[in-house]
């Protein structure tokens, strides 16, 4: 099996492995959807055909900005080059999904979907909107009649993801013994990281000059030194975290990779039980840590289910591509591509 050499188990895969099971999943949103009636199209938008069926310069237009606002840009940020790029390569999403329907369209009497399955998706689907009258706003403007047809869209939606499942699902699993030499060579990516519990007071430089700031606190470390107050009163009557004020300043227990360097540095540094000030961009802080734990190895045994889990989101993410890839070999001869209608 081939996996990279780490990465963070957490990681959100599926998402990007659902791109090509789901198809256009969410319907109103999708940028795979098809919005434009095959007999209607107009043959000057045309760029593409995939089995007879006509892929719209809309439908690529506004699966390019979807996708695009997906990963935080604009058309219109990209260099011309780029921009042509994205264009394909969108246009190569909307060709594979055609591909897909024709293939599960081919299947469709060995996916059996139950009425049950259709009904939990469309009460999934509906919280989606706000209120019923919405969704219904939603369903005409996109062409879809009544609640019956909207069903069928969700039962077609995943008579797809089982027939994709039912092609990669065999040969994306993972073995314990697979399991067990990545998690061999990887161990030390999976510690735990070291841990300290602290709390602080916390007065901000944005509303007050840094001196005063500071000032404030050194009188409260004079003061908690002395043990005329306690850290519980001075987090309630100084501090201007209102996530922790009422709580004694309580920050609870915090990794060094979970908070921001300026902060996590000097802050892990300090002793047990010696309150320090420690300054930061957004202000001065009182700080205190109570306790620490070390780093620490995980066995197997307690990583075995995240480590397969994600090796399996890994392995589907290669093989879904392996699959398209083949798909795309197979039924070339039913892909036509107008480059020359690809432009801005």
């Amino acid at each position: 099996m081939t996996t990279p050499g780490k990465f963070p188990l957490c990681l959100a895969i599926s998402g990007a492995v659902l791109l090509y099971l789901a198809a256009d999943l969410f319907l109103f949103r999708g940028p795979l959807r098809r919005l434009i009636d095959s007999h209607g199209a107009d043959e000057t938008e045309i760029v593409a055909r995939v089995a007879n069926h006509p892929i719209t310069r809309s439908q690529l237009e506004r699966a390019l900005r979807e996708q695009l606002w997906l990963d935080g840009k604009t058309l219109e940020s990209l260099t011309p080059e780029n921009r042509k790029i994205a264009r394909f390569a969108a246009l190569d999403e909307l060709i594979d999904h055609e591909l897909l329907r024709i293939k599960t369209r081919e299947h469709t009497p060995e996916l059996k979907v139950s009425d049950e399955k259709i009904t939990s998706r469309f009460n999934e689907f509906s919280k989606r909107f706000e209120s019923p009258e919405e969704m219904e706003n939603a369903m005409k403007s996109q062409g879809i009649a009544s609640k019956n047809d909207l069903r069928d869209r969700l039962a077609a939606h995943i008579q797809q993801e089982k027939y994709v499942e039912s092609m990669i699902g065999p040969i994306s699993k993972v073995t314990d013994e697979e399991a067990r030499q990545w998690f061999t060579e990887n161990q030390k990516s999976l510690s735990i990281p070291e841990r300290i519990q602290a709390r602080h007071v916390f007065i901000a430089t944005l509303d007050h000059p840094p001196e005063e700031a500071k000032a404030k606190l050194e009188k409260a470390l004079a003061d908690l030194t002395n043990k005329k107050k306690d850290f519980a009163t001075l987090a309630k009557e100084l501090s201007e975290d209102p996530a922790t004020q009422e709580s004694g300043g309580a920050l609870g227990w915090m990794t060094r990779n979970r908070l921001p360097v300026d902060f996590a540095t000097p802050v892990f540094a300090l002793p047990l039980n010696h309150p320090s000030l420690v300054r930061t961009k957004i202000g001065w802080h009182l700080v205190e840590v109570t306790s620490r734990k070390p780093a620490e190895y995980r066995t197997y045994e307690d990583a075995k289910a995240e480590v397969i889990s994600a090796l399996e989101a890994i392995k589907r993410y290669q093989t879904i591509a392996q699959y398209r890839s083949n798909l795309r070999r197979f039924e070339i001869e039913k892909i036509e591509v107008f480059r020359d209608k690809i432009t801005d």
